[in-house]
């Protein structure tokens, strides 16, 4: 075999709109993908095709992954982060599911796609945060793995309402406050929908 290798790839989803593109690769990586296709059980050009569909997401540089808006990407185990969020209190919870949130607005709003909740939530699958899942009602079930309940629904609030959840709706301030635990109850009003998924009325497409 050359040192180069020529691999074609073509999409059969759309005849009208596929493309077909042709690139080299060397023989190493070529023998990784043929060993991580036969590993995941799809074909090659499934397998690069996957990877081709994570450019809508990611930026990858020669030495670095970055997203849409040019933020620096680190890889972590999804675990790693939800333990170092529990380890959090509930407004610093808060913070951080708004401050998630936002960053996926961003780049939705560099896409022209702010409006557009259906990718805002194929990105959160596209990027490891969870998978994408819309019940027959068109609830978004967010699973209970994603965080604990306040870094969620501060996070769906921003995804979906564009606007900060109100820090103070912390356990201990709406055990102490009935005011403010009638505003919060009437803001998220849970759905149930799953028992091992966070879901919300105004969390619907």
């Amino acid at each position: 075999m050359q040192e180069n290798n020529k691999e074609e790839m073509s999409s059969k989803e759309n005849k009208n709109s596929s493309r077909v593109i042709t690139i080299r690769i060397s023989q190493d990586l070529n023998e990784h993908l043929d060993k991580l296709k036969d590993r995941l059980g799809v074909s090659k050009a499934d397998l690069i095709r996957n990877y081709l569909e994570l450019s809508r997401f990611i930026i990858k540089e020669r030495n670095s992954l970055k997203s849409l808006n040019n933020r620096n990407f680190i890889v972590i185990k999804r675990n790693y982060l939800r333990k170092l969020i529990e380890k959090s209190d509930d407004a610093e919870q808060i913070r951080l599911g708004d401050s998630l949130a936002r960053f996926i607005n961003d780049i939705s709003r560099i896409v022209g796609k702010i409006d557009d909740i259906d990718y805002k939530l194929e990105m959160c699958q596209q990027l490891g945060f969870f998978e994408k899942f819309i019940d027959k009602s068109n609830y978004v079930l967010i699973p209970k793995e994603f965080g604990p309940q306040k870094f969620v629904e501060a996070f769906l609030w921003r995804l979906f309402k564009e606007k900060e959840m109100n820090v103070n709706y912390t356990e201990e301030n709406l055990n102490s406050n009935k005011s403010l635990k009638s505003k919060y109850k009437n803001e998220f009003k849970p759905v149930e929908r799953s028992t091992s998924h966070f879901s919300y009325e105004f969390a619907k497409l």
